[in-house]
């Protein structure tokens, strides 16, 4: 196997790998942390084939880079979740594994070693699928509930200012209205579109449910780090409704005519 990427100071071939479903080609650069004691230790298991995990690349806490899986073939990286309507997250993505115990296990942040190697590779990916920048996810946006990392030590501010990623200053944390587990209505629907018309696989129900709880959980990770609660509150709400009015396309567009943040107040 010859990398991909010259940032790759070598190969380990995973045998946890298959061709890619139909006509899907990657359209999504998906983030993961290890969550293992070591990376070591998460690199043996993800070349193990009774493991039935890989990813494309893995990417250790000093920098360096190993390549597991081509990009043209599809790791097992993302397992169950969905983004803007599909289901098969592996078929459509380039996978990245990046060494960090994660919550179980002493999470902590990323290196500033391993984050400067990171960005060149997500650039090369990107650039080389033409990965649109609100494709670059973390895999709790694709599994809200079943997966929480890279987590909101993950510095994706970093990786915007060097292009990649779609990203917005949050909302500063403020008083006001907010909606949480157990409320129901129409401003519930409204928010519920929101995030169904940024991708999250969420129904707009009018109920804020545990999976409701849990979208909101994963968006916070990823884009409202301060506060990880699960409650929409304003700050929430406004990040939010920033990043849809900066997003090219959204397959959902029509549910945003009715989700003005002016209705939450």
């Amino acid at each position: 196997m010859s990398p991909d990427t010259p940032l790759a100071a070598e190969c380990q071939p995973s045998p946890n790998f298959g061709p890619r479903r139909g006509p899907l080609r990657p359209d999504m650069l998906l983030l993961h942390y290890t969550g293992m004691a070591d990376g070591d230790v998460a690199l043996r298991w993800m070349c193990m084939e009774r493991s039935q995990v890989s990813s494309h690349y893995l990417v250790h806490e000093d920098g360096r880079i190993v390549q597991l899986v081509r990009e043209v073939d599809r790791a097992w990286h993302a397992g169950a979740g969905s983004w803007r309507g599909g289901d098969d997250i592996n078929s459509r993505s380039i996978g990245i594994e990046i060494v960090n115990p994660g919550h179980e296990h002493g999470y902590r942040p990323f290196p500033s070693e391993q984050i400067a190697a990171l960005l060149p590779l997500c650039q090369e990916i990107v650039g080389r699928w033409q990965i649109a920048p609100e494709g670059v996810l973390g895999h709790s946006d694709v599994a809200p509930g079943r997966k929480q990392d890279p987590g909101e030590l993950f510095p994706w501010a970093a990786l915007a200012a060097g292009g990649v990623g779609h990203f917005t200053r949050p909302e500063a944390i403020t008083g006001g209205r907010f909606f949480g587990l157990g409320d129901s209505g129409e401003p519930v629907t409204a928010y519920q579109s929101l995030l169904a018309a940024y991708g999250y696989g969420i129904e707009p129900t009018g109920r804020f449910d545990e999976r409701t709880r849990a979208v909101t959980i994963a968006f916070q990770q990823h884009f409202r780090p301060a506060k990880v609660d699960g409650v929409a509150d304003m700050s929430t709400i406004t990040t939010l409704h920033r990043l849809l009015s900066t997003l090219s396309s959204s397959p959902f567009a029509a549910r945003e005519e009715r989700a003005d943040p002016a209705r939450f107040a």
